[in-house]
């Protein structure tokens, strides 16, 4: 890495979300003078899993060992080219690949967090050198390892007090005290396009489902009486799909209504707790992004609920703002400076995470 300008990085950032949406990919170039950095997202396009590949990665939570190893090499084999072809695709020379792999286990309550994709099979296959395994280090040193993207947001977007981002998991990062806070506030696209999956529909166009379903009060508070909305606000807390698993499947389980009604009800459950969130923040100007900003009944459901100007940003920044801020992450690493904050995922210290795999 030494042929890299100290003041300017070019790197392919990778991010796979628990929804199953596709492999982000997005080249970034990002440029410092004196602590202040700017950011240009130059290309990006989103990569739909085949079939097989959705399927394969829904199933590895069960998978024997030898069947896990064999998908986490493959798997970073299958990042690797698709980083290639992107690459002669646009004509695009890249410093170096940050990837944030795809979540199969997050559970730092027992010290551990697994993003599969091999670093060294990502760089084998791209020939370039690769960052990744982010969140290990910061859950060994008993933090939460999530959200990891509120660095970016302090470095990046700073000219925002809040973010908020609607994607697998709903989560929000701003400064508090002096600090930067974030946390998850609540599952929205890994429960909502489940449920479409079963009208034979990747996700819910607009809203339009959920618009046109039922409320189930019943099955709304039940959702919003949920142990993890009793944490209070300002502490370090994440989810994952076990969590879903445990807490939200076995609620839709019980109740036979109507896909659609379940969908309106599913919204109105996350834009009440987004709400319940910003409201008691009083904020008056946030950035919005992720792929829930498409879906506008769950948008404007969220206006009628809380008071905040709602900033939603170009269509690049909106779909890979996580795959952007996984590249700076991945800079911040080469640089060896903190790219994981204690005051985020409550971990003992700050940390530079990442693994590093030289080609």
């Amino acid at each position: 890495m030494t042929n890299l300008n100290p003041s300017t990085y070019n790197v392919i950032g990778l991010m796979s979300g628990t929804s199953l949406d596709g492999l982000d990919i997005a080249f970034c170039r990002f440029t410092v003078d004196k602590n202040n950095w700017n950011y240009e997202i130059v290309q990006a396009e989103t990569k739909a899993y085949s079939a097989e590949w959705k399927e394969r990665l829904l199933s590895l939570e069960t998978a024997d060992a030898a069947i896990f190893e064999q998908a986490n090499a493959e798997y970073g084999y299958f990042l690797g080219r698709h980083v290639s072809d992107f690459m002669i695709k646009y004509g695009i020379k890249a410093d170096f690949v940050a990837s944030h792999g795809h979540t199969i286990f997050h559970q730092p309550d027992k010290r551990f967090t697994v993003q599969i994709g091999a670093g060294s099979a990502i760089a084998s296959a791209c020939q370039m050198p690769v960052v990744c395994d982010f969140r290990s280090l910061d859950v060994a040193l008993g933090g939460q390892g999530a959200p990891l993207v509120p660095v970016g947001d302090q470095l990046l977007f700073a000219e925002y007090d809040y973010c908020l981002n609607l994607g697998g998991f709903a989560n929000i990062s701003y400064e508090h005290s002096g600090k930067r806070i974030a946390f998850d506030i609540c599952p929205v696209n890994i429960v909502m396009n489940a449920i479409c999956e079963k009208l034979e529909k990747p996700y819910d166009d607009k809203g339009e489902l959920a618009r046109s379903g039922m409320l189930s009060k019943y099955m709304l508070n039940e959702f919003n009486q949920l142990p993890f909305y009793k944490i209070p606000l300002n502490t370090p807390k994440s989810l994952g799909k076990e969590w879903v698993i445990e807490n939200v499947n076995p609620i839709i389980e019980q109740y036979e209504i109507e896909n659609n009604d379940l969908l309106c009800t599913y919204c109105e459950h996350v834009a009440l707790q987004v709400s319940r969130v910003i409201e008691s923040k009083k904020i008056k100007k946030m950035l919005v992004t992720g792929g829930g900003v498409y879906n506008d009944f769950l948008i404007e459901r969220i206006k009628e609920l809380s008071s905040p100007e709602l900033v939603i940003p170009d269509k690049k920044t909106i779909e890979f703002k996580e795959a952007l801020i996984f590249a700076f992450l991945g800079v911040l690493r080469m640089r060896n400076e903190v790219n994981c904050l204690k005051s985020v995922t409550g971990a003992r210290k700050d940390s530079c995470g990442g693994a590093i795999y030289m080609f």
